[in-house]
């Protein structure tokens, strides 16, 4: 029976889920939204998952999640190996991509950077304070033009003259937008305008005094968007590779990440079909009154965290 390695990267807005070979090989993989709930989506994301994976000659040996529900998701799923976003990111990018210097990434809620010297992540920044470097921003602008966010890219690559929009923030972007298509800008040169601001947002905030160094490997949901490509390529006066697998690359490193780590665990699919709740619980026991998430799978306590001191400690 061959090995194989689950990765799951949860955040604000998307789920993700990959699952790779001894050769990272992808076997299986799906995309969802989250929807403000990371256990409905990571059980609906196993399941998309299951349907693709070959259990006959392969078997799930070891299991990594990532992103800002990593915790939560990794107790629901017998997590081998939790590891932050920039980590999962650096790792299955320089796995795929060996030379790279600087990681773009760039996703619904927020964005980061990551730079890279022989093979080794050694600086990173992020962004979660300003939306208007984000895939949400380009969402809500789609919608306000009436076009789908699919279809930015080509709008914006017809485009023969940008119009300038405010990048400063959310607020001034889209005050500047709506002055724009008041004054009667065509439709492609706002929407180039819009993918330029994307860009210098980022660069003006999450890029901020990096030294971004060629190769440049851009991922995230919106790396898919050939107008951020282009307006990035412009900007930094080079060649930005997109990987056709950019926006699971942090599912993709953590399945690195569990296939390299010690642990070992068979995955059970059977979790799909199991019921998994949190409670909140207040401890109260000294002056730091910690509020201890504790999360269970049929009613029985499986792990909670939380607590600053061994009198919040809450075991299973």
């Amino acid at each position: 029976m061959n090995q194989a390695y689950l990765g799951i990267d949860v955040g604000s807005i998307s789920t993700k889920g990959v699952i790779l070979d001894d050769g990272n090989r992808l076997l299986a993989s799906a995309y969802i939204w989250t929807e403000g709930d990371p256990i409905g989506a990571v059980k609906k994301l196993v399941s998309l998952l299951e349907k693709q994976f070959d259990k006959e000659n392969y078997r799930i040996v070891a299991t990594g999640t990532t992103g800002s529900a990593r915790k939560l998701v990794g107790t629901i799923v017998g997590a081998t190996i939790v590891k932050n976003e920039i980590t999962a990111h650096a790792v299955g990018t320089i796995t795929f991509y060996p030379g790279v210097r600087t990681i773009l990434e760039i996703g619904g809620q927020d964005s980061k950077i990551i730079l890279v010297e022989n093979g080794v992540a050694v600086d990173y920044a992020m962004n979660t304070l300003c939306a208007a470097g984000t895939g949400a921003f380009l969402s809500s602008q789609a919608k306000r033009l009436g076009i789908e966010v699919e279809e930015i890219g080509g709008y914006a690559l017809r485009s023969k003259h940008p119009t300038q929009i405010a990048a400063r923030c959310t607020v001034f972007a889209e005050s500047d937008l709506v002055h724009k298509i008041q004054m009667g800008h065509p439709r492609e040169d706002i929407i180039a305008g819009v993918c330029n601001a994307v860009v210098a947002n980022y660069l003006n905030n999450v890029g901020k005094g990096k030294n971004i160094l060629s190769p440049v490997v851009f991922q995230g949901g919106v790396s898919k968007n050939a107008g951020v490509v282009a307006a990035f390529e412009k900007a930094l006066g080079c060649k930005v590779t997109v990987d056709p697998n950019g926006h699971l690359m942090g599912a993709m490193g953590a399945a690195i990440l569990a296939r390299r780590s010690a642990g070992r665990k068979e995955f059970d699919f059977a979790i799909e079909e199991m019921t998994f709740y949190t409670r909140e619980v207040s401890c109260g026991r000294c002056p730091n009154q910690c509020e201890i998430i504790c999360v269970y799978c049929e009613n029985k306590l499986i792990d909670a965290w939380g607590n600053r001191c061994e009198r919040g400690a809450i075991t299973a």
